[in-house]
C-alpha cells in the first residue's frame, strides 16, 4: 500500500507503487492532460517516475514556475534534435533554460544564418506534431562516455568525464536523439508547441575564452501563445526604447571602438548626468554625507590586503611605475577606510557617512560589453557607513527609506527585496555573519517589508540587501545594495577609541543606491523612451522664432528662461516653423515655445507641450512659473 499526500492535505491510496502520472489520472483526466511533471517530497520528477513509498506529491503543470522551466529545458532538447536532424554534423553541448526561454550551444563547421533558424523552426513544428514519447534512460559513467564517443559527441564526453566516477547518467530520449540531462522533462515532443528561436550568438566552450568559439541558439517558449504574444509585443517595444538607439538620435553619447565598454558623453547627455549627479548629491548633503573624493589607482598591496586582489585580480587594470604595482580601483571601498584612517576617530564621531562620485574600472570581457548597462569605466554613487554593531539596525532601516523616496522621485515605485547571505567562498567566522545577516534581515521587518533569500549570493566579505526596480516593460533591475561588512575596516587598519577608550574596530556598510550612474541612465532613457520628466529633461523648452524677424525675442527669451535655471536651447534656422516644430517634437523636448510678431508685440510665447499638447499663448514669467513648478515637483508628465 502507498498513500500520498496532495498539496491540500488529502490522501489517495494504492496498492502498488505508482507513477506520478497515474497520480495525475487518478485526480482527474483535466490534470493529467495538463500534467508536465510532479514534485515527490519536494524533488522535481518526471511523469514516469515510480513512487514506491508513502510521500507527499504535487503536479507540475505550464502554470507553474516550474512547469515553465520544464518547458524551456525540453524545447532547447527539441531544437538540439531538429539541428542533429538537420546538420548531422554539428555536434551538440550544452543547452539549459534561462529566462524567458532557452539557448543551446552547438559545434558546427559554418555559421548559422536566419535561413537555418527558420528550418531548424520548421523542423521543431514537425517533431511536436509527431508527438514523440520523451524517455528517461540510465547508463554507468564510463559506458556513457563510450557511447557519447561513439556518436562523435565529444563535447557530451567530456561533460560525463568531469562527473564523478562510479556515479549513474540520466539521459533522455525522443525518437533517434538521446541527449544528457538530469531531467525532468515533458512526457512528450506534443506539450511543446509554443516557441520561437531568437538570435545566434558566439559562445566560448565552457565560456573560457582559450577554447574554440561555439554558435549559440537562443530561443523563447511558453505554455500558451497568448504569453508568447505578449513576451514578444513587450521585446518589440524594448526595441523602440533601446537606450543606445535613443542615445544615438537624441544626441546623448556613443560608443567607438577606440575605447571599448567607455562613453563618449555628448552635451545633452551630460546634461541630463548632471541632473542625476547634482540630485544624489543634495541626497547626500540632506542626510548626513560628507563628500569626498579618494585616488583611482591604488598600490597593489592596499588591493592585496583588502582581499579584493585575490577575488577580483582577472577583471582589474593594472600598471606598472618605478618597480611599484598598480591598480585601477574596481571598487571605492579600500580608499574610503583610508580617509576613515587618516586620523583618530572617536564613538562620539559615528556613525560616520562618506560618499563619493567614484568613477571605476574593471576588465568586463568584451562580449559581456552593452551599451551604458554593461560598461568598463563607470561612476558608483558610493558611500560607506563606518559605525558601531548598535548602529548598524537604524542606519539600514533609515537607508532603506532613502532609498524608496529617491527611486519615487526618479518614477519607481515597485521594489522587490532581496537578502544575500554567505557564500561558499568568503572571509570571517560564521558567527560575524550572523550577526551581519540577522541586522539587515532584522532592518526589513522593522520596516514590515517582505523579502527573498538569495542563498549564497552575499558579497566574499558580508551579506547585503539587493534591490531591484521594476519598470514600465515589467523589466526587474538590481540597483542599490547595503553590505553590512565586519571583515575589511580591521583588515585595513581601521579603528576608533570607544567610551571605555579601548581601540574598536568599526563596522562598515557598503551603500549604493543607484549603483552605476552610466546603467541607470541606461534604464531612464528605456523607461521614459526618452521623453524625460521635466525635472531630467537634458533641454527643458526650445524656443523658435515664426521668421527671422523675432531672432532678437527669441534670444532674450532663452536668456530669461536660462537666468531662471531652466535648460534652453533655440532653434533660429530658417526654415518654416511647422518643421522645425516636428523636427524639435522628435527630440522629446518638454516644451516648445513658438514666437511670432504678435508675441513679440504681446511680450508672450506661444507654448507647445509634448505630445502635440497646444497649450496657449501666455505672458513669458507665467511660463517660466510653469516650467518651474513642473521640474520642482519631479512631475512625471506635463500639464
Amino acid at each position: 500500500m502507498v498513500a500520498i499526500t496532495l498539496p491540500d492535505g488529502s490522501k489517495r491510496e494504492f496498492d502498488a507503487p505508482v507513477t506520478v502520472g497515474d497520480i495525475a489520472a487518478s485526480i482527474g483526466a483535466g490534470l493529467f492532460k495538463a500534467a508536465l511533471a510532479g514534485k515527490v517530497d519536494g524533488k522535481l520528477v518526471d511523469l514516469s517516475h515510480v513512487v514506491d513509498a508513502d510521500a507527499a506529491v504535487s503536479i507540475v503543470t505550464g502554470k507553474d514556475a516550474e512547469g515553465l522551466e520544464i518547458i524551456r529545458h525540453s524545447t532547447a532538447h527539441l531544437m538540439a534534435q531538429a539541428v542533429k536532424e538537420l546538420y548531422p554534423d554539428a555536434q551538440v553541448t550544452i543547452g539549459p533554460a534561462i529566462e524567458n526561454g532557452f539557448y543551446y550551444d552547438f559545434s558546427y563547421k559554418r555559421p548559422f544564418t536566419p535561413e537555418d533558424l527558420e528550418a531548424i523552426e520548421a523542423r521543431m513544428d514537425e517533431l511536436v506534431k509527431k508527438d514523440i514519447p520523451v524517455v528517461r534512460e540510465e547508463m554507468k559513467r564510463e559506458a556513457a562516455i563510450e557511447f557519447f564517443l561513439s556518436l562523435g559527441e565529444k563535447y557530451k564526453a567530456e561533460i560525463i568525464e568531469s562527473i564523478p566516477e562510479g556515479e549513474t547518467i540520466s539521459l533522455y530520449r525522443q525518437g533517434d536523439f538521446i541527449d544528457l540531462c538530469r531531467g525532468p522533462h515533458v512526457p512528450s515532443t506534443g506539450r511543446l508547441k509554443v516557441h520561437r528561436l531568437m538570435k545566434v550568438a558566439g559562445a566560448y566552450w565552457r565560456g573560457d575564452s582559450k577554447n574554440e568559439m561555439l554558435q549559440r541558439i537562443y530561443g523563447t517558449a511558453w505554455s500558451t501563445k497568448e504569453e508568447q504574444k505578449n513576451y514578444l509585443d513587450m521585446l518589440a517595444e524594448a526595441e523602440k526604447r533601446d537606450h543606445r538607439r535613443l542615445g544615438k538620435e537624441l544626441d546623448l553619447f556613443h560608443l567607438q571602438d577606440e575605447a571599448p565598454g567607455m562613453i563618449f558623453w555628448h552635451a545633452k547627455g551630460w546634461a541630463l548626468w548632471q541632473v542625476v549627479e547634482q540630485y544624489m548629491r543634495r541626497v547626500y548633503q540632506d542626510n548626513g554625507y560628507e563628500e569626498v573624493k579618494a585616488p583611482q589607482l591604488l598600490d597593489r598591496s592596499l588591493w592585496e590586503r583588502s582581499g579584493h586582489w585575490a577575488k577580483y585580480r582577472e577583471n582589474m587594470f593594472t600598471t606598472e611605475s618605478e618597480n611599484r604595482y598598480f591598480a585601477l580601483k574596481p571598487m571605492n571601498c579600500p580608499g574610503h577606510i583610508q580617509i576613515f584612517n587618516s586620523k583618530l576617530r572617536s564613538y562620539r564621531d559615528l556613525p560616520l557617512r562618506i560618499g563619493e562620485f567614484g568613477q571605476c574600472h574593471r576588465n568586463e570581457p568584451s562580449g559581456s560589453l552593452h551599451g551604458l548597462m554593461r560598461v568598463r569605466g563607470f561612476t558608483q554613487d558610493d558611500g560607506h557607513i563606518f559605525c558601531t554593531e548598535d548602529q548598524i539596525l537604524p542606519e539600514c532601516e533609515a537607508y532603506t527609506r532613502l532609498v524608496q523616496q529617491v527611486y519615487r522621485d526618479f518614477g519607481f515605485t515597485e521594489i522587490a527585496y532581496k537578502v544575500a547571505t554567505r557564500p561558499e567562498m568568503r572571509i570571517g567566522e560564521d558567527e560575524v555573519w550572523d550577526k551581519a545577516e540577522h541586522a539587515l534581515m532584522a532592518s526589513l521587518d522593522a520596516l514590515g517589508i517582505k523579502y527573498e533569500i538569495l542563498e549564497g549570493e552575499g558579497a566574499f566579505y558580508g551579506p547585503k540587501i539587493e534591490y531591484h526596480l521594476k519598470d514600465c516593460l515589467g523589466r526587474s533591475w538590481q540597483c542599490g545594495t547595503v553590505q553590512v561588512d565586519f571583515q575589511m575596516p580591521g583588515r585595513l587598519g581601521a579603528e576608533y577609541v570607544a567610551e571605555d577608550n579601548t581601540r574598536k574596530v568599526p563596522v562598515m556598510l557598503h551603500r549604493a543606491m543607484l549603483g552605476s550612474l552610466e546603467r541607470w541612465i541606461g534604464m531612464l532613457i528605456e523607461e521614459y523612451a526618452g521623453a524625460f520628466p521635466v525635472w531630467l529633461a537634458p533641454v527643458q523648452v526650445a524656443v523658435a522664432p515664426i521668421t527671422d524677424a523675432q531672432t532678437d525675442y527669441v534670444k532674450e527669451v532663452a536668456l530669461k528662461l536660462h537666468q531662471a535655471g531652466i535648460r534652453v536651447q533655440t532653434d533660429l534656422r530658417s526654415e518654416k516653423i511647422n518643421y522645425k516644430i516636428r523636427e524639435l517634437s522628435l527630440q522629446k523636448i518638454p516644451y516648445i515655445a513658438v514666437v511670432g510678431e504678435k508675441e513679440v508685440e504681446a511680450g508672450m510665447v506661444s507654448v507647445r507641450g509634448r505630445g502635440n499638447k497646444n497649450l496657449g499663448v501666455m505672458p513669458l514669467e507665467d511660463f517660466i512659473a510653469m516650467v518651474q513648478k513642473a521640474a520642482a515637483e519631479h512631475a512625471a508628465d506635463i500639464a
